[in-house]
């Protein structure tokens, strides 16, 4: 099997188009397609189905597509650390970072600097959702991250210090002078909170199903950070959820914490990789700077 057939077959798998390959790999659209019969010849599978669409993978060709990107990932893997052997430090470190984190990074990465000069640095600011997405398809190294119960067998995930998540109102909101105040008196509020696909909304919305509680009023969902979300609720009456750590920062004067067990998650953050990935001595380098510069009192890896 040649190399270049894979590379046209992935090309024409994510594009749906024998054009937008070609001008993707910058090959011809006759060499694609000779190359793609020749890989469909060799495997005596239809990895296609022909419409005037575009190219259409078959149910094997599915199957094949999964299979050929992990062999891909994995020889873009293998050239990465035969360039590390060559090149010694020389190299690039690719982090994922929600915006929250981003002093610590900043911090770690200024002593990598010191001692690693010719390092580069690819940041991806984001979610978890984008972050896990770009770490699976093998764009990130790492990724700095909560970590929770939801299982991915794909990651390995190291904790290095909790940061809680409250949800949290301005000063002089009404609920801080309920008199009898429970997890029930947050139903009539209404909120800021991510989309329903991040974790942090997931949990809210767990925490409502459990108390027997309709749906919390979302009136503004957004995929962005917490911190853009929060300065929001400065001069409204919306709730929103927020990490201990920013809840400490001087900005966040005149927002508090609801004063409920049940509105404060206990949540760890740490590192993120993708099992079984290649990490270069720089990447590794970085994670042991990550471990020593964890805010201090950090309780998850006691």
């Amino acid at each position: 099997m040649r190399l270049e057939d894979l590379n046209y077959f992935l090309a024409v798998a994510d594009t749906g188009h024998m054009g937008r390959a070609s001008e993707r790999l910058g090959q011809t659209q006759p060499a694609l397609t000779k190359g793609i019969q020749r890989l469909e010849r060799e495997l005596g599978l239809q990895l296609f189905e022909r419409t005037p669409k575009g190219m259409v993978l078959t149910a094997v060709g599915r199957a094949f597509f999964d299979r050929a990107n992990q062999v891909q990932l994995a020889l873009d893997e293998a050239v990465r650390e035969a360039q590390d052997l060559h090149f010694g430090t020389i190299g690039l470190l690719r982090v994922g970072v929600p915006s929250i984190y981003t002093d610590y990074f900043a911090r770690t990465f200024e002593s990598l600097l010191r001692q690693r000069p010719a390092a580069r640095v690819q940041v991806s600011m984001g979610l978890n959702d984008y972050l896990f997405s770009a770490l699976r398809l093998g764009d990130l190294d790492l990724c700095i991250s909560g970590q929770h119960a939801l299982q991915y067998d794909e990651f390995e995930q190291e904790p290095l210090f909790q940061d809680d998540l409250y949800i949290v109102a301005r000063e002089g909101h009404p609920l801080f002078f309920h008199p009898k105040l429970r997890f029930a008196c947050l139903e009539g509020a209404s909120w800021i909170l991510p989309r329903d696909q991040i974790v942090a909304r997931r949990w809210v919305d767990a925490r409502f199903i459990e108390h027997g509680l309709a749906a919390p009023n979302v009136v503004v969902e957004s995929n962005s950070s917490s911190t853009a979300l929060i300065r929001m609720v400065y001069s409204t009456d919306l709730l929103t959820v927020a990490t201990e750590s920013w809840l400490n920062r001087p900005e966040s004067k005149g927002l508090r914490a609801i004063p409920l067990d049940e509105a404060r998650w206990k949540r760890v953050v740490g590192i993120t990789t993708r099992k079984g990935a290649y990490l270069s001595p720089l990447v590794l380098r970085f994670i042991e700077l990550l471990r020593e510069h964890k805010p201090l009192g950090s309780p998850a890896t006691r």
